[in-house]
């Protein structure tokens, strides 16, 4: 959800106009997309730390010389279906990756110089404490 449809429903909320029954159908809404925002995260974890493992196990079936240290991460890959394809450009997918690194570099040094202190409270209206 992004900023504006949460001001949007908080402007909603704290109208005067704002009948029960439209609050109600409000709250079910939310709830309805909290569990589906909950699901996709656990999903999204699950995928995570198999990747996860996959890259592990690699790493170490390297360090043991084992004769497939890839297996693992390939075979991860390809039930996601995110094996590069024969006629795939092997340059493409090594510049799609040095891509993500910067990109992620560049996001943990914003994270790093966000400003300490008290926070501004944006939301109107009426909350739980």
């Amino acid at each position: 959800m992004t900023r504006s449809e949460f001001d949007d429903i908080r402007a909603y909320l704290t109208d005067e106009a704002t009948h029960a029954g439209d609050l109600l159908r409000v709250a079910r809404t939310l709830i309805d997309d909290l569990e589906h925002a909950r699901m996709r995260e656990a999903v999204l974890r699950t995928h995570y730390l198999r990747l996860l493992t996959a890259a592990r196990a690699t790493i170490a079936a390297d360090i043991a010389d084992a004769p497939d240290p890839l297996a693992f991460l390939k075979h991860e890959l390809a039930e996601r279906g995110q094996l590069p394809a024969a006629g795939e450009a092997v340059q493409r997918i090594l510049s799609d990756a040095r891509t993500a690194a910067a990109l992620l570099a560049c996001l943990e040094q914003n994270v790093a110089t966000r400003p300490q202190g008290m926070r501004v409270r944006r939301c109107v209206g009426t909350g739980r404490r």
